[in-house]
């Protein structure tokens, strides 16, 4: 099976092709694909997912995908800032029943299904603008406020599949992907650097004394400030998974599994960045596909020890 690339799909589906979706079948099938593609948190905990959500789940996320990639691997930032404002124009009018796009064809079929409103998907795309303008939050305030646009959305899309959207569950859904989102940051700063963005607070980095280091951190060795750095966010980071646990038991028991490994798998991933003393700029922190394994299968375990009344 050939693997994604959004250059080559920009191609056969981007605003100059000729292009059209096929059938509602064909678009679920190119949806599944692209999510078969990466290996994600997001996708892991698909695998759990009943199987009469797993298309919709793949619908979702191919939009999410699509939106992601337009952002950062077309080019440069008025490449990208155009195919966003296209992409958000195709979802509108999805909304009024235009559809010509694959994954937007499999989506409607999924927003119409669970009702799910545009604000979400307008949100994510945003947040993708965003990224393209902003490179710099100045303190953790503004950067909480680009969370609750490119990550909360997704989980409250997850949500809505399962059809569980009362207003704790939302609270608690949102802490648990500002988590996943902060975590991520936490995890990449050295990547991040390189494209050209900082996620940390600047506030934060003076306090460190990092700011002589981040001005030109690749002349000069990690200092003990940046380790102090990353423990302070790692720590107001747990704070949000311990928060959002409550989700869990806000849910019912067919649907507690996945959330709980994908919790988990944010607070392993903070105990890997502890593990290497904060330095997260030496060494990339990630979970090893062992560590990964025994997560899924400690969830499944857990499924199957409930009582079969609670399934």
């Amino acid at each position: 099976m050939p693997r994604y690339r959004i250059s080559q799909e920009w191609e056969r589906f981007g605003p100059t092709s000729s292009r059209r979706p096929g059938t509602l079948a064909e678009a679920s099938a190119y949806c599944r694909w692209i999510a078969r593609s990466h290996y994600e948190n997001f996708v892991v905990g698909s695998l759990l997912l009943p199987a009469r959500l797993q298309s919709h789940f793949n619908h979702l996320y191919a939009f999410c995908r699509w939106a992601d990639d337009l952002g950062d691997e077309l080019g440069d930032t008025a490449t990208a800032l155009k195919a966003l404002g296209w992409w958000r124009e195709e979802l509108l009018a999805m909304y009024q029943g235009q559809v010509w796009h694959p994954i937007l064809l499999a989506l409607q079929q999924t927003v119409t299904q669970f009702n799910i409103p545009a604000q979400p998907f307008l949100d994510l795309i945003s947040a993708f603008e965003q990224d393209q303008q902003v490179t710099r939050y100045s303190s953790f305030a503004p950067l909480i406020e680009y969370c609750q646009r490119s990550a909360n959305p997704v989980g409250r899309l997850v949500l809505a599949l399962f059809e569980q959207t009362q207003p704790e569950q939302l609270t608690y859904s949102d802490d648990i992907c500002t988590g996943l989102q902060l975590a991520n940051f936490w995890q990449d700063v050295r990547r991040d650097y390189d494209q050209g963005r900082i996620y940390l607070p600047e506030d934060d980095i003076a306090r460190f004394d990092c700011v002589a280091f981040f001005a030109q951190p690749h002349q000069q060795a990690v200092p003990a400030g940046y380790r102090d750095l990353i423990r302070f966010q790692v720590t107001r980071t747990a704070d949000y998974f311990q928060r959002g646990r409550s989700l869990i038991l806000n849910l019912p028991s067919h649907y507690q599994t996945e959330i709980d490994l994908i919790v988990r798998g944010g607070e392993q991933l903070l105990d890997r960045i502890a593990a290497l003393g904060y330095d997260t700029w030496t060494t990339r922190p990630r979970l090893s596909k062992w560590t990964q394994a025994n997560l899924l299968l400690a969830a499944l375990w857990r499924r199957w020890r409930r009582p079969r009344s609670a399934r």
